[in-house]
């Protein structure tokens, strides 16, 4: 399977262990342009997060989160107020989080790990 198979089913993955856990799910790659994607937007209760999947099969070159860099928080942030505005919820609290998920490359999950508050604005 090619890397975007690859990390399309770790999203579909994360998608379902949000839902199993509350969250309920708004919006899967939301794109602005050229600007870049959020791979999740959901609500946990009131709270709006802004959710990153980083899928690995292993820890070789770091933890899944530990790919996230500054500029890509700074992507996501960006993108997020570009949510905010246009949906018209910018009085909501916020949070920024990762999925971090272990995957065979057969699309087998070995581990999901929720970070909330990965990162702050």
């Amino acid at each position: 399977m090619n890397n975007r198979e690859y990390g399309t089913l770790g999203e579909e993955a994360a998608v379902a262990y949000l839902t199993r856990h509350g969250y309920k799910v708004l919006c899967q790659n939301f794109r602005v342009g050229r600007l870049g994607e959020i791979d999740i937007i959901g609500k946990d209760k009131e709270t709006l997060c802004f959710i990153e999947v980083k899928t690995r099969s292993s820890n070789v070159f770091g933890t899944p989160a530990q790919a996230l860099s500054r500029r890509k928080q700074a992507t996501i942030i960006r993108l997020a107020q570009v949510y905010m505005k246009n949906n018209r919820c910018q009085d909501a609290p916020v949070r920024f989080d990762v999925i971090e998920l272990m995957m065979d490359r057969t699309g087998k999950i070995k581990d999901i790990q929720l970070i909330k508050n990965a990162f702050q604005e």
